[in-house]
């Protein structure tokens, strides 16, 4: 009888436990974790359901059925006696969950900005022209297609991923004319890197898999936008499952082989997984090294990375050839694009409850500066960080210009994965490059100097950020009316405090997101140093549809070189001013 399966009533004394004992029977965490994964799928269903039962009848009668089959596996899953029995369960919760999956999709696959991006891409591509630095402003007047508004005041209308999403949307392109061929896709890798994951785990955890991947459904709604980071996540997945023993031995085998070439095509599918990569390469390396011994190490370590980069070169070999400029301006647009602040990291306090900031360059250093930190202290206690490969690299994020959850939730099947199958057992004989700490009261303070040195430069950066003044303060001082309920044009009074001339660029939000760009009337783009204008500004379209009473109101001023922030809370609601 196991201990799990026994309790302690007594000192001394063991009876049987209420849970299970019968041979064979599973555990009942395992029972719990199937429940969990069954429950996982009600959320979000009955929208889907709503809506098809107003038109598609098929689709409904299918979740309808599906319905049943999460309330039956609910009850299987309470009361079945033996672990294979439970298992067969894993697998209708698993088939359930495609199967809802795909019904979301056959009723919401028109995709988003992401998709439409991907697919113009792909029928680019298929059409022999460039994909990267041109423009497509067409795709972005659309239903729910949103812009990326950049600090310079444009948006940005480029392709800026890697190619591989629009290389396999090619052949995907007689689905529909808009962004349907790029949501399939991505919703096929989700369901197809689901199944890979639900596999290659251990039978018990098999549901956690279920649960992670398609459950809940926030991430089969980022494949139904057309995400190609849903494509990175699929391709990564065989990589991280059992990542500290690739290469054990000495040997990487066909399996280890095939691991690297996955790990090469998912950092040619979108930029997340070249975050990743640096953490599992350095995390196998001094696994190996504590096995193998430095020189021993090192090889596998090159030819990881040379398979790889073998594979990353043959999917980008083509634009090399045809676009090397602007391929490589593409690829890294993500990080030079200059977009404006958004997420829901470190930004919020520029963004939401300070006027602004003149030291916006800081949040990208101090990102950058902590995504450095972060993998420094992976090597140097990778006995103790190791599990946390897959997460560490996220934590940079939330100190980004761009510090959107969707970093992180995207990518939370690989932590799952590393919990699973690289416990710390995996990591007690890694090398650790660094002396042995000092034994007795010493050592604590040490190893805590140490983290905070490696620290230090990172939250020095986001402090500057935070702790930024707005360089303009701005004054509405008239208000003109396209009707009763919305806004043509204001005149704001706008001082630069700064010390240097700055061109700033305006807008108005209601919310968290960001909106168009108002366009200049009349007075000057630049402001010189320390003075005062008057400005006339223009809303987008001809008119801002005033909001309801109580929400806020944000006139926003961003400039570039130096990036600066600069908003001030207005009212226009019974604002005075002229109509017409």
């Amino acid at each position: 009888m196991h201990l799990a399966e026994t309790q302690l009533v007594t000192p001394g004394r063991r009876t049987q436990s209420a849970v299970s004992a019968a041979p064979g029977a599973p555990a009942q965490w395992h029972r719990v974790l199937t429940l969990l994964a069954d429950v996982s799928l009600f959320i979000g269903t009955r929208a889907v359901w709503t809506q098809a039962a107003g038109h598609r009848f098929v689709v409904a009668a299918v979740i309808s059925v599906c319905y049943a089959a999460i309330l039956v596996s609910g009850v299987l899953a309470l009361t079945v006696r033996r672990a294979l029995s439970l298992a067969r369960v894993d697998v209708v919760v698993l088939v359930t969950a495609v199967t809802l999956t795909l019904c979301a999709w056959a009723m919401n696959h028109g995709g988003g900005d992401e998709s439409a991006l991907t697919t113009q891409a792909a029928r680019e591509l298929v059409a022999g022209h460039t994909v990267y630095g041109q423009p497509w402003p067409w795709l972005f007047s659309g239903k729910g297609i949103a812009l990326t508004p950049t600090i310079d005041g444009g948006y940005d209308f480029t392709y800026g991923y890697p190619p591989l999403a629009p290389l396999l949307t090619a052949p995907l392109l007689w689905l529909s004319h808009g962004g349907t061929p790029a949501t399939a896709l991505s919703t096929g890798a989700l369901i197809v890197g689901a199944i890979v994951l639900w596999r290659m785990l251990p039978v018990p955890w098999r549901s956690a898999a279920t649960m992670a991947c398609l459950g809940f459904g926030f991430l089969p709604s980022y494949a139904r936008l057309g995400y190609p980071a849903i494509l990175g996540l699929a391709l990564l997945i065989p990589v991280v499952v059992r990542w500290p023993r690739i290469g054990r031995g000495g040997r990487l085998g066909a399996a280890g082989i095939a691991r690297a070439a996955c790990l090469g095509a998912a950092c040619a599918a979108q930029q997340l997984p070249w975050f990743v990569a640096p953490f599992l390469l350095a995390g196998i390396y001094a696994v190996r090294r504590g096995e193998l011994g430095g020189r021993a190490a090192a090889g596998v370590i090159l030819r990881i990375a040379g398979v790889a980069a073998t594979v990353w070169l043959l999917i980008n070999t083509y634009f090399i050839v045809h676009e090397p400029g602007s391929w490589l301006q593409g690829i890294a647009l993500p990080l030079t694009q200059g977009a404006v602040l958004h997420g829901q990291g470190l930004v919020d306090i520029s963004l939401y409850f300070t006027n602004g900031s003149d030291r916006l360059d800081w949040y990208g250093h101090a990102s950058m500066l902590l995504a450095a930190a972060l993998l420094a202290l992976f090597v140097l206690f990778v006995r103790r960080l190791g599990p946390a490969a897959t997460v560490l690299p996220w934590c940079a994020f939330y100190l980004a210009t761009r510090s959107q959850d969707g970093y992180y939730l995207m990518m939370t099947p690989l932590w799952l994965a590393t919990a699973v199958t690289a416990p710390l057992s995996e990591f007690e004989r890694a090398w650790q490059p660094r002396p042995r700490p000092p034994a007795g009261p010493g050592r604590r303070p040490a190893l805590v100097a140490a983290v905070a040195l490696l620290l230090v430069p990172a939250l020095t950066s986001a402090a500057l950020a935070v702790t930024g003044t707005p360089p303009l303060r701005m004054e509405v001082t008239a208000v003109r009316r396209a009707s009763a309920s919305a806004v043509r044009a204001l005149t704001v009074r706008v001082t630069n405090t700064a010390g240097t001339a700055l061109t700033p660029h305006f807008m108005l939000t209601t919310g968290q997101g960001m909106t168009r760009y108002w366009s200049l009337g009349h007075g000057p783009a630049t402001i010189p140093a320390h003075t005062t204008t008057s400005l006339e500004l223009r809303a987008p379209k001809g008119r801002f549809p005033l909001p309801r009473p109580g929400v806020r109101i944000r006139l926003r001023a961003f400039t570039d070189g130096p990036q600066t922030l600069s908003s001030q809370d207005i009212r226009l609601t019974g604002a005075a001013g002229t109509t017409g």
